[in-house]
């Protein structure tokens, strides 16, 4: 007998994850903190800002995800699980690229360029697996639901604008003026448009 699968035990493993990740990044706080507690450095704190507030963007993906359906299974689960290991290693390579930027971290271009292509390869990954998981939710409805099916478009969107940046950092294009990262500018721009053609042919919103 098939038993139905419990939404908010795979939502509670995911939160704690998403708290696991947050710990990591207070621990490797921890461990680049000046001894007196009086003394704050500000580069430390800054790369951990960003690289928190991201972690939080990423989780308020994935909450409203499992607010938009309550459908579940065992494909979903697998596309999960692979978001949440992700994430767990997406998290530092952006601490290294704040640290670059602020003159913290000595690396060549050929670190650089790879530093750049590890975080596009996440990024990349990470909204694959949102995009993905969307679809499944769009096919298993039978196509009811137009919206999953323009959040996969949406999210995929995500990962053509990663795969450019890959290619960017990987020719070494403008890449101390960050031009593999203010190609993720095109987001918007890309999103916008989408959701307008999306509206004018489906109606949906």
């Amino acid at each position: 007998m098939k038993l139905p699968h419990n939404i908010s035990r795979i939502e509670a493993f995911s939160d704690a994850v998403f708290a696991f990740a947050a710990t990591l990044l207070v621990v490797s706080v921890g461990t680049q903190a000046e001894n007196s507690i009086l003394q704050i450095n500000w580069i430390v704190f800054l790369s951990f800002g960003v690289s928190f507030f991201a972690l939080v963007g990423l989780w308020s993906v994935h909450y409203n995800f499992f607010r938009r359906t309550d459908y579940m299974d065992n494909m979903i689960i697998a596309l999960n699980a692979i978001l949440l290991f992700l994430i767990l290693y997406y998290i530092f390579p952006i601490k290294s690229l704040i640290n670059f930027w602020t003159r913290t971290l000595e690396i060549n271009a050929d670190e650089f360029s790879s530093l750049f292509q590890l975080y596009s390869l996440g990024f990349l990954l990470i909204f694959l697996c949102y995009a993905l998981m969307y679809f499944r939710v769009y096919k298993k409805d039978g196509g009811k639901d137009k919206k999953h099916l323009f959040y996969a478009r949406h999210f995929g969107l995500f990962v053509i604008v990663a795969l450019i940046s890959i290619i960017i950092a990987k020719l070494k294009l403008g890449l101390y003026y960050g031009l593999p990262g203010i190609v993720y500018m095109l987001l918007g721009p890309f999103c916008y448009f989408h959701a307008v053609y999306f509206q004018k042919k489906t109606n949906a919103f």
